[in-house]
Parts: structure tokens; C-alpha cells; sequence
């Protein structure tokens, strides 16, 4: 299915990173844009960027009754829906024998409910078009587990298997069920995670942020090229970044011991 004019599309965590640059990619080839992020202010920064009307709401996608409200406000204003960007998502950094309920209910309130949330909004609207695409942001640690992201990895992996298993139950339908799997973006996200320590026990959070920025290989704009360039080709797992498709590689030669290989070229890496 091309990406062209007059279609429309609803993008989650539409604020900033890769929410922001799948907007502006998609309004620049004439597509309708529907965007949602908790973030008011910077959710008016991106609609402001694209320089074409953009419907915008304030939403929290953890919340169903909200997100079916924004679903039927959404389906009013333009009829149906060709994409769904279920991206919206936070981090937590915290080894598991420090992470408090409360945090962890809030990251998977986030990256794994709000992703069924959206999913079953708008999949009644596009199966009764027989015609759609849910695209659901999981993650490299959706391949792969990394510590202090025990909670992280859950949802992604979590958010993986929901959209293949997906895929099965929608066979035979016109709308297909896509996982996206980015490696390090240069993105926000390090910076509005919730913290205590990273995964080599550093409590420094300017520290953290500044190595993670060294290390993302990639640019949310590129992020969103490739992952549009991967819904045309037909891609049922896109991976974004080299450091994707390295890591993801490793998993498949060492399923059970590839950390063992990662943590010996740590200290190189950073």
C-alpha cells in the first residue's frame, strides 16, 4: 500500500522524536494527519512545523475511554483511517530489584495499553473498510532484553508478540498489523525517562543522557524515512538503525548468551 495524498493517518507521541518526524513525513506527501501526545506544548510545536492543518488532541493513551473518544472524534472529521502510529511511549531505567509497582504499572500503562488501546479504536473502522495499517513502536528491546530496562523490554516484547499474533488473526483482511523495532534514536526520551540507575549501576543522569546521545546511531528524520520506506515495501518487522540490525543478528547467533558478548564490548562501546 503506497503512502499518498488524501489519506489519513493518526500518529501517537506526536510531540516530539519519531512521533514528530512520521507527522511532518506523512503531511509533506499530502496525507491527513490526526496527532495525540500528553505534551500540549509540544504537540502545538509539531503541528506548527508542518505548515497544513493537522488535527491535534491532548490525550493520554493509557486511558481506553479517552483514546475511543479521540478514535470517533478522528473517524467524524475524516471518514476512515489508512495509518495508525500507535508510537507514543516512555522509558524507565531501573534494575529490577529496585522498581517500585507504581512505576511499573505507569510504563506499561503507556507502551503496552495504550498500543491495544489505539489498536482496538480504529481496527473496527478498518476492517469494516477491509483497508488499514496498524503500526505498532515496539523496540530493539523488543528483540532483545537490556539491563536495568526490565520493565521496558516487558512492554516491547509485550507490544511484538500482540502484533504478530495480530497479523494471524487479521489474514485473509485488508489491514495489515506491523512491528517496528528502533534501535538508539536521537530522541527525548533518555531525558524523560524515570530513573535510578543504568545498566552499569550509574546514578548520574547528565552522564547517562550524554552517552546515550553519543551512542544513537540514528535521527528521528531517518527513523521515520526508513520505517515509511518499510511500510511500502510490504515489511511485516521493520528494524530501524544499524545498531538494530546488528543486535538483532547477535540474538540469533547467541539466543541465551548474547549479553555475555555485548558486555565485553560495553566499555568499548561507550
Amino acid at each position: 500500500m503506497k503512502i499518498q495524498a488524501g489519506q489519513v493517518a493518526v500518529v501517537t507521541g506526536a510531540a516530539s522524536g519519531i512521533g514528530r518526524a512520521l507527522a511532518q513525513a506523512l503531511a509533506r506527501r499530502g496525507v491527513k494527519v490526526a496527532l495525540a501526545d500528553w505534551d500540549e506544548a509540544g504537540l502545538a510545536e509539531t503541528a506548527a512545523l508542518l505548515q497544513v492543518p493537522a488535527m491535534t488532541r491532548h490525550l493520554d493513551v493509557s486511558q481506553r475511554e479517552a483514546f475511543e473518544a479521540f478514535a470517533a472524534d478522528v473517524l467524524a472529521e475524516h471518514g476512515q483511517v489508512d495509518w495508525l502510529f500507535n508510537n507514543a511511549g516512555v522509558a524507565l531505567l531501573q534494575r529490577v530489584q529496585d522498581t517500585a509497582y507504581d512505576d511499573l504499572h505507569w510504563l506499561m500503562n503507556i507502551n503496552f495499553w495504550g498500543v491495544v488501546h489505539g489498536t482496538h479504536a480504529f481496527l473496527p473502522a478498518m476492517l469494516a473498510r477491509d483497508s488499514g495499517t496498524i503500526v505498532n513502536i515496539s523496540s530493539l528491546y523488543g528483540l532483545m532484553a537490556w539491563p536495568a530496562n526490565s520493565a521496558y523490554s516487558a512492554a516491547k516484547f509485550a507490544v511484538r508478540g500482540y502484533t504478530e499474533a495480530m497479523r494471524h488473526d487479521l489474514h485473509k483482511t485488508g489491514v495489515r498489523a506491523v512491528s517496528v523495532h528502533p534501535g538508539g534514536i536521537q530522541t527525548s526520551i533518555v531525558r524523560n525517562a524515570r530513573f535510578t540507575s543504568d545498566d552499569l549501576g550509574r546514578v548520574d543522569r547528565g552522564k547517562i543522557e550524554r552517552d546515550f546521545s553519543k551512542i544513537a546511531m540514528t535521527s528521528a528524520d531517518q527513523a521515520a524515512a526508513i520505517i515509511l520506506s518499510g511500510l511500502e515495501r510490504g515489511r511485516e518487522r521493520i528494524l530501524v538503525g544499524k545498531d538494530a540490525q546488528v543486535l538483532s543478528l547477535m540474538t540469533r547467533f547467541f539466543p541465551e548468551r548474547y549479553f555475555n558478548v555485548i558486555r565485553a564490548l560495553q566499555r568499548l562501546a561507550r
